[in-house]
């Protein structure tokens, strides 16, 4: 398998359901950008280096996804807006195993 179903759910709070490829290392940040789930410039500002929450996001499905790295972690504790279930979409990088993931993209920061 080489494709797999997500379904985002953006800042306007429309559900998307989406392909993503699970061979080309990408990660669920990139994935909203390709699609332009969110306005250019407003989601991964750093480039997917932890070093922003642009790209934070709420997991909504029981997936079970990688650890959260120190850096995820010490970022999330910066943030606005963080919940339980953040995530940064930098950090989840796209994985057979996360077909049916279910995300909402966390509002911008004020």
């Amino acid at each position: 398998m080489s494709d797999i179903t997500l379904h985002i759910t953006d800042r306007d709070g429309t559900t998307h359901e989406v392909q993503a490829p699970t061979d080309m290392n990408m990660n669920l940040m990139e994935v909203v950008r390709s699609y332009e789930l969110a306005p250019e410039g407003t989601i991964g500002i750093c480039g997917g280096m932890a070093m922003c929450a642009s790209c934070q996001c709420y997991i909504e499905s029981d997936h079970e996804l990688s650890e959260m790295g120190d850096d995820e972690d010490a970022m999330l504790g910066q943030a606005y807006f963080v919940q339980d279930n953040s995530r940064l979409g930098c950090q989840l990088h796209i994985h057979p195993d996360m077909d049916g993931l279910a995300v909402t993209l966390a509002p911008e920061e004020p």
